[in-house]
C-alpha cells in the first residue's frame, strides 16, 4: 500500500479540509501561486467525496422477501428520503 492510499482521509476528514479550502478561496487574501494550490487539492478532495459517495451508494441495498426468496434491490430514495414534506 502506497503513502497516498494511506493518508487518505475519510469522507468527514475531506468534506471539512475542502470546507476550510472554499473558506480560504472565498476569502480572498491568498496569493496566486497559494490559490492555485488550494484549487487543486480542493479538486482532488471533491473528486475523492464523489468516489466515496458512489462506493456508498452502490453498497446501499434494500433486501425485499419476494414468495420466500431475498431479492437485491438498488436503493432508490422516495421523496421522503430527500427530506421533503408529504
Amino acid at each position: 500500500m502506497s503513502n497516498q492510499e494511506q493518508a487518505t482521509p475519510s469522507f468527514e476528514e475531506a468534506m471539512d479540509q475542502l470546507e476550510r479550502i472554499v473558506a480560504q478561496l472565498e476569502d480572498g487574501d491568498v496569493p496566486l501561486e497559494k490559490a492555485i494550490e488550494l484549487f487543486q487539492e480542493g479538486m482532488r478532495l471533491s473528486q475523492l467525496c464523489g468516489q466515496k459517495l458512489e462506493q456508498v451508494e452502490r453498497k446501499i441495498e434494500i433486501l425485499l422477501e419476494q414468495d420466500g426468496n431475498l431479492v437485491k434491490k438498488p436503493f432508490q430514495p422516495g421523496a421522503e428520503d430527500k427530506g421533503e414534506a408529504r
